[in-house]
């Protein structure tokens, strides 16, 4: 459906954008209307959805808290126009406004909305909680800028176990973005292996918790990293130990032992499904599968063979604590 879509800061939002928002969630969804009007309206960037003839249909509403996270919230369209597309149009527009400033954007979605915002590039990232006594679980999208180009041509972007369509990749800005939404996904494992633990790749504060996040999730949980050379972990001082330290059951390292074959492309596998490749050691060039079982499978069983045959490393060992 053909609609425009206005920007507003509260201060200047026209009396459409709280009527809508007191229809929907307070008086339809029974949302106290303590919990409904917060502070965060102050400081957020407000939209409202127009038909054609400027019938106000819609809302939705963008804020910062972080300096590289975006939170969308509040997204409401009223009874009489939904399963239109307005909502998927709305939350389109958010996502492309904040991909040029944003590396993250964070949502929180109802329980019945979580496949609305998977066609758009977002995953589920925590348990349900209770908000305002609806079931909600946080969702989010590790990279809008690759997303926003996308939405004309996948039906699930970049969502593990749906995405089967490869995303090929020439940067390391865009290698870095698939990365972390597929490891953002993992369930169980990530198998990750390459030369070294390159300081600005793998040591950046986003890797570390996506990676921290997984390993403590249930005891089940596995992150292996396989490694040519582990002098760099230590000459600067790679925060990847520390959190090898902390969880040393659930985290390993080990260096692939020369003497027996090893692979000369560097991979990251996350469960099952999901495979970030590259074409050699040293250029961010390769491809990024969201839903490749075979291929992931393969790598998996050339993993295996490699880690078996791995050493320890000394380097590590003899670090003082």
């Amino acid at each position: 459906m053909n609609v425009r879509i206005r920007k507003y800061s509260w201060q200047l939002a026209p009396a459409d954008i709280r009527t809508i928002r007191q229809a929907v969630f307070v008086e339809e969804q029974r949302v106290p209307p303590e919990l409904e009007w917060d502070d965060t309206d102050e400081i957020a960037d407000h939209y409202l959805v127009v038909l054609p003839d400027n019938t106000p249909v819609g809302v939705g509403r963008l804020f910062s808290t972080l300096e590289e996270t975006a939170h969308i919230g509040r997204m409401a369209i009223l009874p009489g126009h939904r399963g239109k597309g307005i909502g998927e149009t709305l939350l389109r527009h958010l996502v492309s406004e904040a991909a040029s400033q944003f590396s993250e954007l964070q949502l929180s979605a109802q329980e019945h909305a979580i496949p609305f915002y998977q066609r758009s590039g977002f995953h589920v990232c925590s348990d349900f909680y209770d908000d305002a006594g609806i079931p909600h679980v946080d969702m989010r999208c590790l990279a809008p800028q690759l997303v926003s180009g996308a939405f004309d041509t996948r039906q699930t972007p970049m969502l593990l176990g749906e995405d089967h369509d490869a995303w090929l990749f020439d940067s390391e800005s865009t290698m870095t973005g698939l990365m972390d939404s597929v490891i953002g996904q993992a369930r169980q494992r990530i198998w990750l292996y390459d030369r070294l633990l390159d300081h600005d790749l793998y040591d950046r504060l986003r890797f570390r918790e996506l990676i921290s996040t997984l390993a403590r999730r249930h005891r089940l949980s596995e992150v292996r990293l396989l490694i040519h050379d582990d002098k760099p972990l230590v000459k600067h001082r790679h925060q990847i130990v520390e959190l090898m330290r902390r969880l040393p059951s659930r985290i390993e390292l080990r260096l692939v032992n020369e003497d027996y074959p090893v692979e000369d492309r560097p991979f990251l596998l996350a469960d099952r499904e999901g495979v970030v490749f590259r074409h050699d050691f040293y250029r961010p060039e390769g491809f990024a599968n969201f839903a490749d079982s075979g291929r992931v499978r393969l790598l998996a069983e050339s993993f295996q063979r490699m880690w078996d045959a791995g050493k320890r490393s000394l380097e590590l060992r003899e670090l003082p604590l």
